[in-house]
């Protein structure tokens, strides 16, 4: 087993094509001790070149209701008035720090996420 830094863009395919190579190791073996080591290093060069940005507040905020079977007056219970979560849908009305906290525990979304300008 020869580990190295991943450095640049030959280094990451050559590690993400011994990866493929060693996927099924059993855990505890060295290719699957291989295998961890590797990942953890693709995730941080991955982490570092390729980073994804995180979603519209909005965005996310419709995506869970969807995933939720939700509709606008299930939100209302949420963060108030009908009329308000259209404003807040249309992006006419900023979310508030009690909503931001309201949609993290109700929606599950991260307020990382909930608390970003849009």
């Amino acid at each position: 087993m020869k580990i190295s830094p991943i450095r640049n863009e030959k280094d990451y395919q050559n590690a993400l094509k011994r990866l493929e190579d060693i996927f099924d190791a059993k855990k505890g073996s060295q290719e699957g001790d291989e295998l961890e080591i590797l990942s953890i290093l693709i995730d941080r060069y991955e982490n570092e070149h390729f980073p994804i940005e995180l979603p519209d507040p909005i965005e996310a905020i419709k995506f869970r209701m969807e995933q939720m079977g939700m509709k606008q007056k299930d939100l209302a219970e949420v963060v108030g008035f009908k009329s308000r979560v259209s404003e807040i849908l249309n992006k006419k009305r900023k979310l508030t720090l009690d909503m931001i906290r309201k949609l993290n525990t109700t929606l599950r979304i991260p307020t990382e996420v909930l608390v970003q300008d849009y």
